[in-house]
């Protein structure tokens, strides 16, 4: 398949991220220096049996609207584009950050780097092998296999204090939080087979709630953001937990924007496309449909809210839920969302200590970009803006002394 020739940029320099989601593929390409310069990106619909699921249904449907996408931010970007990052989501997604305290022998020595990545193999091992068995539980399939994705450290402490850098400590004992997630092989194998129909080198591919995470965090590599992240696209809602700048979880459930479609195509008695512009539309011709609209939403916010509850009950590992919620995604843009969240029976059923605000992540909320295109970049973009500093993280490996930075590059497959 054609691409552009290589015009002004070097494409080594150069990143794409593609968000391949069920209601539309948003493709961004950025040129990292110091920070994030935006050079391209669109939106493009998805046929509605490319997707199902947050996963991909349709290799060949989806890899058309994908070249179509990459052949327009090739145009805005004047070069050919060659490394991507991808997004995964849906429900057999599986992240979680884990703890494991590793008893040296010699607390004597000073602690290496080697010593570090040692401690690391065995953290994911563990967890591989945690999450095989959940999967295969799940999806009644023993033989399912799975892949590591994403992999980060979220902190260090030995004998009971914090540390930044442990290198050159001495110690017993080092306990040590590592955030690790795992997608089955299905999903990223379709992945890789759209990416080489188009030329394309998979560099990495990334969960969406840890690509949200990536995104509000940016070039703040002193970040202590403490929040529940919510990226509701055509068909999950993915979420996210973070405390003190770490990662405490990612989880899915397969209710998003096109349920809220559909149910207003039943109540409405129209077709897809119809539903789709009554559930965005500020104005209706009549109150009598605004009102059989607003009960169609109505009727599936009860469930959406349901699995967004049943999502933050199993962070149990948290004394007290963060009071921040942080919304991005297609899904999000109705406004009927941030107001079930901020129903007091939505807070007063989980462990809040106060209300949490909600609100939408903005593209001025977001560190270290800057936006070289003609394309608005809302809240819909932000899952794809993750990636590209998943990318700079993973493939571009910008100089960083701190040693969970440096770790976490060993850490990326």
């Amino acid at each position: 398949m054609s691409l552009l020739k290589k015009k002004n940029q070097p494409a080594k320099e150069v990143i794409l991220a593609l968000d391949i989601g069920t209601e539309f593929v948003k493709a961004v390409a950025a040129r990292v220096n110091d920070r994030m310069e935006i050079i391209g990106a669109t939106k493009l619909r998805q046929p509605l049996s490319n997707m199902h699921a947050g996963a991909i249904a349709d290799i060949s449907g989806v890899t058309g609207v994908v070249e179509q996408a990459l052949i327009e931010v090739e145009k805005q970007a004047q070069t050919t584009l060659k490394k991507v990052v991808v997004g995964i989501a849906g429900e057999l997604i599986k992240g979680e950050t884990s703890t494991i305290i590793y008893r040296r022998q010699n607390p004597e020595e000073r602690i290496t780097v080697e010593e570090m990545e040692n401690i690391v193999e065995k953290v994911e091992a563990r967890v591989s092998e945690k999450m095989q068995k959940q999967i295969a539980i799940e999806t009644s399939s023993p033989d399912a296999k799975i892949r590591l994705v994403n992999s980060a450290l979220v902190g260090i402490q030995i004998d009971g204090y914090k540390i930044n850098n442990p290198i050159g400590f001495q110690g017993k004992e080092v306990a040590v939080q590592i955030y690790t997630a795992f997608a089955p092989l299905v999903h990223i194998g379709a992945i890789e087979k759209v990416c080489d129909e188009l030329n394309l080198e998979l560099a990495a591919v990334a969960t969406e709630p840890f690509a949200v995470f990536r995104a509000v965090t940016g070039n703040d590599l002193s970040s202590q953001l403490t929040a529940i992240l919510v990226d509701i696209g055509g068909g999950t809602t993915d979420v996210a937990v973070v405390d003190d700048g770490g990662v405490e979880g990612t989880k899915s459930f397969a209710i998003g924007g096109r349920s809220f479609t559909r149910q207003i195509a039943s109540e409405m008695d129209v077709d897809y496309e119809e539903a789709e512009k009554l559930k965005l539309a500020e104005d209706t011709e009549s109150v009598e449909n605004k009102e059989r609209i607003e009960m169609a939403i109505a009727k599936n916010l009860k469930v959406w809210k349901v699995g967004v509850e049943l999502t933050l009950e199993e962070f149990g590992g948290l004394d007290h839920l963060p009071s921040k919620i942080l919304l991005c995604g297609g899904g999000s843009s109705l406004p009927q969302i941030k107001e079930t969240l901020d129903e007091p029976d939505f807070h007063e059923a989980l462990p809040f200590s106060k209300k949490p605000a909600v609100q939408l992540i903005k593209y001025g909320d977001l560190h270290g970009l800057r936006n070289e295109t003609e394309t608005v970049l809302d809240h819909s973009f932000v899952t794809a803006i993750g990636m590209l500093w998943v990318g700079s993280d993973t493939v571009l490996e910008p100089e960083k002394t701190d040693i969970i930075s440096k770790l976490n590059k060993v850490l990326k497959h």
